[in-house]
């Protein structure tokens, strides 16, 4: 952009970035003709247009921080804004090219639907409706108390207070408070990193652990919720039942009638829900002011003075020395334990996640979620602790209830039994004969005895009961519609449908209301109950992990807001979860992790296309890096020497028998990478569009390795940056692998004069090389893709032509196929019939060309093929030679029991043969072409050019190539493959052209693949034990 001049001065407000006015730009800039401005120039503010206005500053693409730049979804009635991408800031404007393809510019976004002004105002037209929405009292805290409450509190609160005292009942509240109370933290700091959608717990925990255990954890958790709904619903079924037994009333039994009025009850539920989110927060609105008169009713009755009925069933209101033996524990029965007590008490703990179930439908769930749960937790602990300690104040634990039982004149006071004695009632034959009904010991209605006015106890229970199978009726459609919507099982995808303006998922809800009506039909829920107790610990167990885990990981995505917890203290209430499902019924307990196993292992095992960032990722870079680093103190032993292979395959799915091949000596042993040279002058963009495409295809593929693209002008100086550079610490390649340059006489002497410069920088840089053939070629591509630097294996060697270095510049980056790769079938992959490995041991390089074939025989696909080796010798001691190669290789603990030696190896090549490799260098013998007129594309002078002398020095080298061909055809015709020593040809000695001459002919006219193979001379094999 050209600054504007005048009288020499640069006025800065002409580069003030235009500032709207009713949408509409009051200025214009030359940058809008891009396309790039009206996104960009003058659209972005961090507060109103009128500080916009005073705002001065170049006019620049570069935009100040957004909501929008870092959102996943849009707000209706106003266009959403996008960064502008890294291209577009350093790209020059005058350049008319396109720009890449991995760019996303604001005319893309135009064309997958976004829309123009002047498309805003033909379109816009009303909002949409809005959802209903609740705060964090409506949606969080009464929803958790009223889960919280149950029966417990108002059936067997004050029996546990007989049993273990008020001290150790007040124990068991603050245990289980702080369990539900760390819990509850966790939740907190989970819910608030990041934005909470629906989902409820599985929504936490899958996008804190991932999907293995979210999905698991997801599953079972709404169906724990679906079959409390018939929990909860029994009990108020059989409250109804018994008050209508009191009054001589039955339908047809009790067990039917619990049956009748359970559904009947849980259809009305459903019916409530079924009228949206509203009118069920309301229904739960009225349970929850039903339990609090009720609880007031109850404190009230404790300070009315007791009447001469109530006294008799052992009410008589405050008495510190009811108070006193009340508080220390009275064991009776075969629960009177602590933890029997504990087991019982729990659950009504529960329930804290009541409000996070319904994420979805809250305001703001990161400040509604922890600000609610814990106060719920908090009030719903002072309610229990309360009640525990008024009951004990009051109530005997034994009483007989009959108003004669009173201390008369003529009664001795020494034979009075109990505490009674002191107020007049004599409660002694029930006491010793164990057959009292009344006292907190024996009557669970106790608090209805207190209560001011005992019907509106009963209401409690109606409301506890009710409201909590409501909350569950709700919470567990809501889970299950985010966990189908994931679809991380199968056959489930049909109930994550959402209807109106709440997306209520009306399927799940009518698959909730049939579960609960079947278990409601069974009757029997003594059996049920604790695998649901241990179901939602074992949720509770997943998110104080989930947030240890993030924690201890160390990610820098993990920034909750809530900042008071601790993932020591977060691992506590994990460990506290699991053993108390094991306290409540150990059998329970190993069924629900049981479950939770069997679904991991289908997920992972299904391996679902999701990508959540869980704190599993985030460990397991933090695992890989500290093992990395770990391993920086660990020093190289050759028993510890595994073959890191440096695949130069290009595009993976251009070369499979090359990946095959190394993958099956390299999977699940050593690295194996995977490596690509691109050159032209688009190709770093080449680079990042098909690097994700080729691991796609290797993990399809089911290949172990790595892949890495290296952007170079050439493919030697690539090569050389892929050898220095690729590996991490001591994970790093040490063997480099490559096909073979079949074209290397068609091709252009610079190219192949370069291939063998690769092997001269491998053997510099200390690498063991391989090289292979195959007779039907390498590159299965049809056409040779611009970008591909076809340098690694040319094709079949028919090929009588192929690219020249010109054509390797790729021309556009449209070229790129999105298209997904084809996953062709090459013979590495299938079982090899019993054939032979033949291992041409003619060098000792320290003995990786013998490791390689024993890495091969470790695999079931080539476990038939049987390994010979063969070596050189003379004739008259053919059998001595082939003794010691038999005790060495013994001693290397191989396997190998065939060993042939071959002193024919030493003898002259046939003449036809010779003359043949004469034939296929006479193009770059330099003296016989001191008279031909070299073209365009060959230099006559050059350091492939092979002089008379270097003909003469490397002659008897030459023969002994010929010749080793001439065995290979002999011996190994029918071979699975051919593993031969690879000759090395010295630098500045042997002309590159004879060099690649020589590896030509060894593999020359073989039907079965050839390997080249030569170390570093470092030995790679021992036969001593340390």
């Amino acid at each position: 952009m050209e600054l504007p001049g005048g009288n020499d001065h640069v006025h800065l407000n002409a580069y003030k970035p235009t500032v709207e006015t009713n949408g509409k730009a009051t200025s214009s800039s030359p940058l809008e003709e891009s396309g790039y401005y009206g996104y960009f120039g003058g659209r972005f503010s961090v507060a109103s247009s009128q500080a916009e206005s005073t705002m001065t500053t170049y006019e620049t693409l570069d935009a100040p921080p957004h909501y929008d730049f870092y959102a996943n979804t849009e707000v209706w009635g106003r266009r959403r804004r996008f960064r502008p991408s890294l291209y577009q800031l350093y790209a020059n404007p005058e350049d008319d090219s396109k720009p890449p393809l991995y760019e996303e510019t604001p005319m893309q976004h135009l064309d997958r639907g976004e829309t123009t002004d002047e498309d805003d105002e033909e379109e816009q037209g009303e909002p949409p409706a809005e959802p209903t929405r609740f705060g964090w009292v409506q949606g969080v805290m009464i929803r958790c108390m009223l889960n919280i409450w149950g029966v417990i509190l108002f059936l067997r609160l004050p029996w546990i207070t007989a049993q273990a005292g008020i001290g150790l009942t007040w124990v068991i509240i603050l245990l289980s408070s702080t369990i539900t109370g760390i819990t509850g933290l966790s939740t907190s700091a989970i819910a608030t990193n990041g934005k909470v959608k629906g989902g409820g717990t599985y929504f936490l925990i899958s996008r804190s652990l991932g999907p293995e255990l979210g999905g698991s954890i997801g599953l079972i958790f709404a169906f724990a919720n679906a079959v409390a709904v018939a929990m909860h619903t029994v009990g108020f079924a059989e409250t109804v039942t018994d008050l209508m037994s009191e009054h001589g009333a039955v339908m047809v039994d009790k067990l039917n009638d619990i049956r009748i009025i359970g559904v009947i009850t849980v259809t009305c539920l459903l019916g409530i829900s079924l009228a949206g989110m509203a009118w069920e927060s309301k229904a739960q609105v009225v349970f929850f002011l039903v339990i609090m008169v009720s609880f007031a009713s109850y404190i009230v009755g404790t300070i009315i003075p007791a009447s001469p009925q109530k006294q008799a069933k052992g009410f008589f209101s405050y008495r510190a020395d009811i108070f006193a033996q009340n508080f220390v524990p009275g064991w009776r029965g075969k629960e009177g334990s602590f933890f029997g007590m504990f087991s019982i008490f729990f659950p009504s703990a529960t329930g804290i996640l009541a409000g996070a179930n319904i994420s979805g439908d809250l305001k703001n769930p990161t400040v509604a979620i922890p600000k609610g749960t814990l106060l719920a937790i908090f009030f719903t602990t002072m309610s229990y602790l309360i009640i525990s300690a008024t009951i004990g104040s009051c109530v005997l634990r034994d009483a007989s209830g009959v108003l004669n039982d009173t201390l008369t004149a003529s009664s001795n006071p020494e034979s009075c039994v109990g505490l009674g004695c002191q107020y007049g009632w004599d409660f002694s034959e029930c006491i010793q004969n164990g057959t009292c009904t009344y006292g907190i010991m024996n009557y669970y209605q106790s608090m209805s005895l207190v209560a001011a006015f005992a019907p509106l106890i009963t209401a409690g229970i109606f409301g506890a009961t009710l409201s909590s199978a409501l909350a569950c009726l709700v919470s567990a459609p809501k889970v299950f519609q985010c966990l189908c919507k994931d679809r991380l099982y199968p056959l489930i995808g049909f109930f994550g449908k959402g209807y109106g303006k709440n997306d209520e998922p009306l399927r799940g809800y009518l698959l909730t209301y049939v579960i609960a009506a079947c278990f409601i039909l069974i009757g029997e829920l003594n059996t049920i109950a604790p695998i649901i107790s241990n179901f939602f610990l074992c949720s509770y167990t997943l998110i104080n992990f989930s947030c240890f885990h993030a924690s201890i990981t160390n990610s820098p995505g993990w920034r909750p807001s809530f900042r008071f917890y601790n993932k020591w203290l977060s691992l506590l209430g994990a460990v506290c979860c699991v053993v108390i499902m094991f306290l409540l019924t150990w059998w329970a307990a190993l069924i629900a992790f049981g479950i939770v196993f069997f679904l991991l292992g289908y997920t992972l095992y299904k391996k679902p296309a999701v990508n959540w960032g869980s704190s599993v990722q985030a460990s397991s870079y933090s695992i890989a890096l500290n093992q990395c680093v770990g391993l920086n103190q660990v020093e190289d032993h050759v028993k510890n020497y595994r073959p890191q292979c440096l695949v130069l395959t290009g595009p993976p799915s251009s070369r499979p028998a090359l990946v095959d091949l190394v993958s099956c000596f390299t999977k699940s042993l050593s690295l194996m990478m995977c490596a690509n040279v691109i050159s032209g002058p688009d190709a770093s963009v080449v680079q990042r569009e098909t690097s994700e495409k080729h691991v796609t295809w290797l993990n399809h593929r089911k290949v172990k390795s790595f892949y890495r693209g290296v952007v170079s002008s050439d493919l030697r100086t690539g090569v050389n940056m892929l050898m220095q550079g690729a590996g991490l610490g001591r994970i790093k390649p040490n063997v480099l692998l490559l096909g073979f340059k079949t074209s290397w006489r068609s091709d252009s002497p610079q190219a192949a004069h370069d291939y063998i410069g690769i092997l001269h920088d491998a053997f510099a840089l200390q690498y063991g090389v391989c090289v292979l053939r195959m007779k039907e070629g390498l590159d299965i591509s049809k056409q040779p893709q611009a970008h591909i630097n076809p340098v690694f294996d040319e094709g079949p060697e028919t090929a009588c032509s192929t690219l020249s270095r010109s054509e390797l510049r790729p021309s556009t980056v449209s070229t790129i196929s999105s298209s997904p790769e084809p996953q062709l079938t090459t013979g590495f992959q299938k079982k090899q019939a019993k054939k032979t490995i033949d291992v041409y041991w003619l060098c000792d390089d320290g003995g990786l060309i013998l490791l390689l074939p024993y890495l091969l025989t470790r695999r079931k696909r080539w476990s038939r093929c049987k390994v010979r080796v063969f070596v050189g010798g003379l004739p008259d001691k053919k059998e001595e030679q082939k003794q010691e190669v038999l005790a060495l290789i013994k001693k290397f603990r191989l396997g190998f029991h065939d060993v042939e030696v071959l002193p024919d190896i030493y003898q002259n090549p046939q003449p036809m043969n010779v003359q043949l490799f004469e034939n296929m260098v006479a193009q770059y013998r330099k003296d016989m072409n001191l008279q031909q007129d070299c073209g365009p594309t060959r230099v006559c002078d050059g350091p492939w050019m092979i002089t008379e002398q270097d003909w003469e020095r490397n002659k008897a080298k030459t023969l002994r190539e010929i010749r080793l061909n001439e065995i290979l055809q002999d011996y190994s015709r029918e071979a699975a493959l051919i593993l031969v020593t690879m000759p090395v040809g010295r630098r500045g000695v042997c002309p590159s052209a004879l060099y690649l001459a020589w590896l030509d002919f060894i593999s020359h006219d073989l039907r079965p693949p050839v390997l080249l193979v030569r170390g570093n001379q470092e030995n790679v094999l021992t036969f001593y034990c340390q």
